[in-house]
């Protein structure tokens, strides 16, 4: 298991290189001079609106970023001019130099391994300072909702598989797809409006996560309880979709499991039915449930944008949102680089699940 888990961490270095090189890429292709996009946005260490920003300005902020170096290993066209200053044809550009080391990739990687995400074009703070502050309340919320899907996904499929066809199984198969349909904008906007005090009850807060009147020298209990109290609606609006799409796998890797032969094997030498489900088809079916596991990890910040932005939560999912909003690119390349790196964790995590639940699945065998 040991090797196993070494040689599956060792894929993730040029699989990370990959990452590396696409995140840097859409940075750079993405419009608009950071440097002058500094310039033009409000905030600590930078020129507020309506100062003529003078071109040295923009140099120094460029030279500070690295921007003045070339951004690869080597350069393939220039951007030279001819006299009347337009471009000259791409073939007339076309040249070939390289530029070593010293280039805008090789630094961002450098300070990447350092994890130095650069400074927020916004505030100008720490990248990492930053998501730090806002990544514990998304990682509570998610794993909740992570927790209470699968608690609820799996009986409800076991049951509807155990009880294909019967009224039970029909009506909930009906409300899952119905759920599963129902945009997750829509269910938190209308969650707010029934239970967020909107136009029908009042029983839970529709925005942030404490109340005006609980302070940070309240007693931890109180202020642990209000963060629950502020946390039910966006949770539950979280949950509603994965423990749908959950349940639907699960029923069908259960109806799979229980028609082969192995299944009614145990049943002819008498089993309980129970033992022959839980004992014998469950540990079967909870592959496909497994394989989901490595697309729930980078959800966490993926799946969290709509619904802290909706709820007003300060998490990193709305960190991300407004990121991209104001262009951003420390940030939105860290979070980048974050959710690609959750992505391979899920794999990997997966993979060793898949050997817990079946030791014959191997990864030499799955590479073959």
């Amino acid at each position: 298991m040991i090797q196993y888990i070494i040689r599956r961490v060792l894929l993730f270095i040029p699989t990370l290189f990959f990452i590396t090189i696409v995140t840097f890429s859409i940075s750079r292709l993405a419009p608009g001079d950071p440097a002058e996009l500094k310039a033009g946005v409000g905030g600590e260490g930078t020129m507020r609106g309506g100062q003529q920003l003078n071109e040295q300005m923009i140099q120094q902020i460029r030279a500070m970023w690295n921007l003045d170096k070339p951004i690869w290993f080597w350069t393939i066209f220039t951007d030279e001019k001819d006299a009347t200053g337009h471009t000259k044809p791409l073939m007339e550009r076309l040249t070939f130099k390289w530029n070593g080391t010293d280039n805008q990739y090789v630094l961002w990687v450098r300070n990447l391994l350092r994890m130095d995400f650069g400074k927020s074009f916004q505030d100008n703070r720490p990248v990492l300072d930053k998501m730090l502050e806002r990544m514990p309340i998304t990682i509570f919320m998610s794993l909740i909702s992570i927790i209470l899907a699968y608690l609820i996904a799996i009986p409800l499929g076991i049951y509807s598989a155990t009880h294909k066809d019967t009224t039970l199984d029909k009506v909930s198969t009906v409300t899952l797809f119905v759920l599963y349909s129902i945009p997750q904008f829509w269910i938190a906007t209308m969650a707010i409006i029934f239970f967020g005090g909107g136009d029908f009850f009042a029983w839970f807060p529709n925005a942030g996560i404490h109340s005006m009147s609980v302070s940070p020298d309240d007693p931890w209990m109180t202020r642990t309880l209000d963060l629950l109290w502020h946390m039910i609606l966006p949770i539950a609006t979280t949950t509603y979709l994965s423990f749908a799409y959950l349940s639907r796998q699960m029923r069908g890797s259960m109806l799979e499991v229980i028609r082969q032969d192995y299944i009614r094997t145990a049943r002819a030498k008498g089993l309980s039915e129970k033992v022959v489900v839980y004992k014998h088809a469950l540990r079967n079916s909870l592959i496909p449930i497994i394989t989901i596991v490595a697309y729930i990890l980078p959800a966490l910040i993926s799946g969290s944008i709509v619904i802290e932005y909706i709820f007003t939560i300060p998490g990193i999912g709305k960190l991300a949102f407004e990121a991209l909003t104001a262009r951003d690119y420390p940030v939105i390349m860290a979070e980048f680089t974050l959710s690609s790196v959750l992505t391979l964790v899920g794999l990997l995590l997966a993979d060793l699940l898949y050997s817990v639940v079946d030791p014959r699945i191997a990864f030499s065998k799955k590479s073959n």
